[in-house]
């Protein structure tokens, strides 16, 4: 696998989930997603710049597609740079692909939630409602924000209704649970943000590398 597997990220598109079976017989979530191939289109001290999921020519802005030309390589649609630890011989044109992991390992999926659009407090921040009882005037009402005289105003931070979803979300320690390389498959424990085709970047648990680094230490 050489030295494209020291950057330990890649760009991917969530499929969907589905289920697999354990050897004891038990139901296990997983999240089938399809990472890479990114191909390198630079490098600074910093950061690789990447480009994944081919796209026509007529969807791409003239000056995307010029910078695109000069590289030599085909149109991607979606272009991210990643900060890396170990840029290693990397190179425009080299290719990341999904066998920078392998089965056991525990990875970190970034992405965008879904959005839920306007919704109230019950909704929102689990609220547990006014009474239910006839007459109640403020079942799922929102009661008292202010902060009396002083300081006259509602608090910053305060839990209303409001815009739900639709943020960036780190969902940390996923089990990496099949690796296919052929089709750029990558199938990792339980959820990950967003809905089907949302672009997602996954990268080596942060955590977990820095558990082993501490343990190695205290070897």
């Amino acid at each position: 696998m050489g030295v494209l597997n020291t950057t330990m990220k890649i760009l991917g598109k969530k499929i969907g989930m589905t289920q697999i079976f354990r050897e004891d017989g038990k139901v296990m979530a997983v999240t089938a997603i399809e990472a890479g191939p990114c191909v390198v289109m630079g490098t600074n001290e910093k950061n690789i710049r990447v480009g994944f999921v081919d796209v026509k020519e007529n969807k791409i802005k003239k000056p995307q597609f010029g910078e695109f030309k000069k590289l030599s390589l085909s149109p991607k649609r979606y272009v991210r740079e990643l900060r890396v630890a170990d840029k290693g011989a990397l190179k425009a044109g080299d290719e990341i692909k999904v066998d920078i992991f392998k089965e056991g390992d525990f990875v970190d999926v970034i992405g965008v939630s879904i959005g839920k659009g306007f919704q109230g407090g019950m909704k929102r921040w689990n609220w547990m409602g006014g009474p239910m009882t006839h007459g109640s005037m403020s079942h799922r009402r929102i009661g008292s924000v202010g902060a009396s005289s002083d300081p006259s105003r509602i608090v910053k931070g305060k839990s209303m209704a409001g815009h739900m979803g639709h943020q960036q979300v780190t969902v940390q320690n996923l089990k990496v649970m099949k690796v296919d390389l052929a089709n750029n498959l990558l199938v990792v424990q339980g959820a990950v943000p967003g809905h089907t085709n949302t672009l997602l970047e996954i990268r080596k648990s942060i955590k977990k590398l820095k558990a082993n680094s501490q343990n190695g230490k205290e070897k």
